[in-house]
């Protein structure tokens, strides 16, 4: 009986506690009379600490936060998602391109290829404006004499336990003459533009072993492999995008040293550095060298065809004087460490992730581990300084709790639950932000099980599920039907797309039509085998766990057996997501605003610890990520992703579910300010961009003593 009591009571004093705390917290109001520093201070709520605050190294949306206001990039998104300048002012991308004279290889007219046939061809073809594309882009071509390269390959061998190992090769290879293309932009048909002058054959059979000089190695084994790679090393066709970046002058870090090329390029070697670990080494890997032309003038030079590689650069600049080799020496001396700690020291081990320096609007103060972590202004931001003194971000992992001190005026932002939208939208005391995200949920299905290999059974499978019901009874409409894997509010989304329609009696009739019919019990039986599966999703995840109970329903009503369960997130991902060995799952994406697919929908990232964990294989699907990713033309982009859009939305490798709408809520008395020019302000209400995004204009942001009449 004791036991009983005890769990009725508890409940009832957790709710007392609660309730006490709502009238002992100070309100806003006597917060800013007692202390009208409090007006000064903009304070958030994170569910979760952060983990490392540095921008090559944090993967988490804690760390994140931080890292976004102590640290710039070169580049950022403006209002309508277009790139604007931060650290850069400007820049240019324009194009090296490169072919290799193939002797065996003959012209359209039957002559041997030669440097000078195929330079005199091309310049008699701009003479004549033979092919227009070519004059409106070639900017200029030179001869590069052949040459001798030394260089080093790794190849895997094994070592004296015969366990496999990768060792490092020297080789010697003639690099044979070249024709180089300067062109005004980037242009992945470049070379499908001289077709014409050398002919569709040119350089088909590139004879790549007759230019292997000299292998470091006897081993027949390695030779071989070394053989294997030489086309990656010599292409007979070659691009290199380049990206010309003109930099800010006069902004410091927040010791005072000022920013300039080397720390560009010191930032790209600690991503590229082995020893840090970061993860967004995909990101750059495609560069082939960074030049430094002049203290602020910088020359990224890639090796291949990549459209987002801008975009990486909206990561945060590292302090090179902080951080490169002698500063790590003086800190691992000073920190008195080990010899055999020494040999493993890198920047992850730096106590610079919990002390950064950037450039960025606030600058680091203090962090206590679960508590809070403050930055204050920078003075001397290149922008002028943000109205807030400080930025604290608390850390408080209950909801609950945190709209309670959200409620009192001890943090200046909610964000909502879907059920709570409502309520705060008849609140006068707030204002709200309700917008679609970069993200959408969906039910993956695993395209290698012969049960969901159809393309057709999965549509099926899509029909069966009233999406409407989810949105409505779940999300309380506080969400959108989306239809395919770009993220709604870009325009690589296809608005033109039509969701699968809810028809139970057309799944019924499609699935019949393949061989599924009901047998005494019910379920629908091919074969013999019974329409069964398992669906897995994370545990603590409500949303989800209602969304598999309403689909679990929809599919026993056309006679599909499909079992529920539940895991932990890690061993959700450890031994279901990662090794692929289940049969569907309920998931959700957060999506960025590039429109490069490649890691989650090109069937080579369809392996273990892969992100393409559904085993989704369109040989077409694979064609247009690659050009996609190659494409910098943004109109030519847009009409190649939403040819995309409609071949995944066709395949219903996943049945898109949803995108939700995120819901923030502010204190109106928090506003814009904007200065104007007899020295007066005005005050303008805080809202959201293109993107949803409402902290676009945060370095403007003041709390006020009373709510403006707008």
């Amino acid at each position: 009986m004791w036991i009983k009591r005890l769990l009725i009571l508890v409940p009832l004093l957790l709710a007392a506690l609660l309730l006490q705390s709502y009238f002992w917290v100070p309100t806003y109001e006597t917060q800013t009379k007692g202390n009208p520093k409090r007006l000064l201070k903009y304070i958030e709520a994170s569910s979760g600490d952060a983990k490392i605050l540095n921008p090559i190294l944090n993967a988490d949306s804690a760390s994140s936060t931080i890292v976004g206001m102590v640290f710039e990039g070169l580049v950022d998104l403006d209002e309508n998602l277009a790139l604007r300048g931060r650290l850069a002012t400007n820049w240019a991308i324009t194009e090296q391109a490169y072919l290799l004279v193939d002797p065996d290889s003959q012209l359209p007219d039957g002559k041997p290829a030669t440097s000078a046939r195929i330079e005199q061809r091309i310049q008699y073809a701009l003479d004549t404006k033979a092919f227009p594309e070519l004059n409106s882009i070639l900017l200029g071509m030179r001869r590069i004499p052949s040459e001798l390269q030394t260089t080093t390959i790794d190849v895997r061998t094994r070592d004296g336990k015969n366990k496999p190992k990768t060792t490092s090769v020297a080789i010697s290879i003639t690099i044979p003459e070249r024709l180089a293309f300067t062109l005004n932009r980037v242009d992945q048909d470049f070379f499908d533009r001289l077709t014409p002058v050398i002919g569709n054959q040119y350089g088909t059979h590139f004879r790549h072993n007759k230019y292997l000089n000299n292998v470091d190695s006897v081993d027949d084994n390695i030779v071989a492999q070394v053989k294997a790679q030489l086309p990656s090393l010599l292409n007979v066709t070659e691009h290199n995008p380049e990206i010309l970046f003109h930099l800010r002058q006069g902004v410091r870090f927040h010791d005072g040293q000022e920013f300039d090329a080397t720390d560009v390029k010191f930032t790209y070697a600690s991503i590229m550095n082995p020893r840090n670990i970061s993860p967004r080494t995909s990101d750059f890997e495609p560069i082939k060298a960074i030049e430094i032309l002049d203290s602020h003038t910088i020359k990224i030079i890639y090796k291949r065809l990549y459209s987002p590689a801008i975009s990486a650069w909206t990561m945060g600049i590292l302090p090179e004087h902080l951080l490169n080799d002698t500063a790590m020496q003086k800190e691992m001396d000073e920190r008195n460490l080990s010899e055999v700690t020494r040999e493993t020291f890198g920047m992850r081990d730096s106590t610079f992730n919990r002390n950064p320096i950037g450039v960025g609007p606030f600058r680091f103060v203090e962090w206590q581990g679960d508590q809070f972590i403050k930055l204050d202004r920078n003075e001397d931001y290149w922008e002028g300084a943000p109205e807030y003194e400080q930025y604290i971000v608390r850390i408080i992992p209950d909801s609950l709790i945190q709209e309670v001190e959200f409620r009192t005026g001890a943090i200046d932002f909610y964000s909502t639950l879907p059920h709570q939208v409502a309520r705060y939208r008849e609140d006068d005391r707030y204002q709200n932000f309700s917008n679609l995200g970069f993200g959408y949920v969906y039910i993956g299905y695993n395209n290698r099980k012969p049960l969901f290999a159809n393309p057709q059974v999965r549509r099926a499978m899509s029909m069966a599920i009233n999406v409407d019901e989810i949105i409505e009874y779940i999300m309380y409409n506080e969400a959108e039907r989306v239809t395919g894997p770009f993220p709604k509010i870009t325009e690589w989304y296809d608005e033109s797309i039509q969701p699968v329609p809810y028809d139970p009696e057309g799944a019924r009739t499609l699935l019949a039509s393949l061989g599924w019919e009901k047998n005494t019990e019910g379920w629908l039986e091919k074969d013999g085998n019974i329409f069964e599966f398992n669906m897995v999703t994370n545990s603590g995840n409500s949303i989800r766990k209602n969304i598999m109970s309403i689909a679990q329903n929809a599919w026993k009503k056309i006679g599909i057996k499909c079992n529920t369960q539940y895991f932990e997130w890690a061993v959700f991902l450890k031994d279901f997501i990662n090794t692929g060995d289940f049969d569907a799952t309920v998931l959700g994406w957060s999506m960025g605003i590039d429109p490069d697919l490649y890691q989650i929908w090109h069937s080579s990232q369809a392996g273990p610890q892969q992100l393409n964990f559904v085993g989704y294989n369109n040989p077409q699907v694979d064609k247009l990520i690659v050009r996609i990713r190659q494409e910098y033309d943004r109109v030519q982009q847009r009409t190649l992703t939403h040819k995309l859009h409609k071949i995944i939305h066709e395949d219903q490798p996943y049945t898109f579910l949803y995108a939700s709408k995120g819901t923030r809520i502010l204190d109106k008395k928090i506003v814009i300010v904007e200065p104007q020019p007899d020295g007066t302000e005005r005050y303008k209400k805080i809202y959201p961009l293109k993107h949803g995004a409402i902290q676009f204009y945060f370095n403007k942001w003041r709390k006020l003593e009373h709510t403006p009449a707008f």
